[in-house]
């Protein structure tokens, strides 16, 4: 006789998993969901075999992640009859490309108190934010790309600054190419300005200086906001701008050499000048007969607050005598010599020698 066995085939299970991953990633995990036991199940993609055959358990398996784009299918195979049966369905995997890797600018240092320093990017892709980033720490909200470089404006914190760009509808992330670094050059260390006060008309001025300085650091003299003289460099120690014989305000400012970093110094000198006393003419003089009362000498005019001292051979004569604004006399003299006269201002202390002098002989 000839006898006629039908062996069945394989349960047809379904294939699970698929979908799409970024470029680079682990991949997409394919599966079934069950299977026999005394069944092998082969993953297919394209028709080819990938990797070896799984052996059913009796649950839902799975040939783990695939890395490779196409369309997966899984045939099942009884291993006692060699009976074959293709599972139900597919699983697809695409990769999401990654966002276009562009350059990280800008970066640099400022002085403290700036604006900061700017940091961009050299282009960028539409249909991705940009995240700038400090130490791996979002800064800001991310900036959405246009096709064209961006920027993400002024940094004032110092510190290395990256780009992280993640596409907006498949997620996919990638690190920008290079760093910003940003670094924050301090201001020459604030000393105070020293000196100013008044001087006479006529004078040698008076000196302007700084309590301190560094090296390294130049230091301009300024009047009114104009600079006077050349920059002073800094040596460590108290400085001197000279004396000063314009009237005004002065300050300093410092200017580091090296960063170009400016600091106010702290105060002002202010330089005033006290006008000398006004020139009158010395009056009187002639001669006299010895034993006679002597000869007047006097000043044609005066001034409120000034004294007006006679002299004989530059030698004081009597006690100064006030101005009155008018006429003042020194009384009659009777030593024989030249009689000269210099006023002093009893504020300010300037003096100046009246104009002339009286000879006074005795016959």
């Amino acid at each position: 006789s000839a006898v006629i066995t039908i062996d069945p085939l394989p349960t047809v299970f379904n294939v699970t998993g698929g979908g799409s991953y970024c470029n680079g990633g682990t991949g997409v995990a394919v599966g079934l969901s069950g299977s026999q036991t005394g069944v092998n199940y082969q993953l297919q993609r394209g028709g080819a075999d990938v990797g070896a055959p799984v052996a059913g358990t009796g649950a839902a398996i799975s040939f783990g992640l695939q890395t490779v784009a196409g369309t997966y299918t899984v045939i099942a195979i009884n291993t006692t009859t060699s009976c074959t049966n293709p599972m139900n369905g597919n699983a697809v995997i695409t990769i999401d490309p990654l966002p276009t890797v562009f350059n990280v600018t800008g970066g640099g240092s400022y002085c403290d108190g700036g604006t900061g320093v700017l940091v961009g990017l050299s282009g960028s892709q539409t249909g991705v934010n940009y995240q700038l980033q400090r130490g791996g720490a979002d800064v800001g909200a991310p900036v959405a790309g246009t096709g064209a470089a961006i920027n993400f404006g002024l940094q004032t914190v110092a510190g290395t600054y990256t780009v992280i760009a993640t596409n907006t509808t498949t997620s996919c992330t990638n690190p920008m190419n290079g760093s910003a670094v940003i670094t924050i050059d301090p201001l020459p260390t604030v000393f105070n300005v020293t000196g100013g006060g008044s001087y006479c008309d006529g004078g040698t001025g008076v000196a302007v200086g700084l309590s301190g300085s560094q090296t390294g650091v130049n230091y301009q003299l300024q009047r009114g906001g104009a600079d006077v003289g050349a920059q002073v460099a800094g040596t460590g120690a108290a400085i001197s701008f000279g004396l000063q014989t314009v009237a005004g305000t002065y300050t300093v400012i410092a200017i580091n050499s090296t960063t170009s970093c400016e600091s106010s110094m702290n105060g002002n000198a202010v330089i005033t000048i006290d006008p000398l006393p006004t020139v009158f003419n010395v009056t009187g003089g002639g001669s006299y007969c010895d034993g006679g009362t002597g000869v007047a000498v006097g000043l044609s005019g005066s001034q409120t607050g000034v004294n007006y001292q006679l002299l004989l051979g530059g030698s004081n004569v009597g006690i100064p005598v006030a101005g009155t604004g008018a006429a003042i006399s020194f009384g009659l003299q009777t030593v024989a010599g030249t009689y000269t006269v210099i006023a002093t201002n009893t504020t300010t202390s300037c003096t100046n020698p009246m104009n002339g002098s009286a000879v006074i002989t005795i016959d």
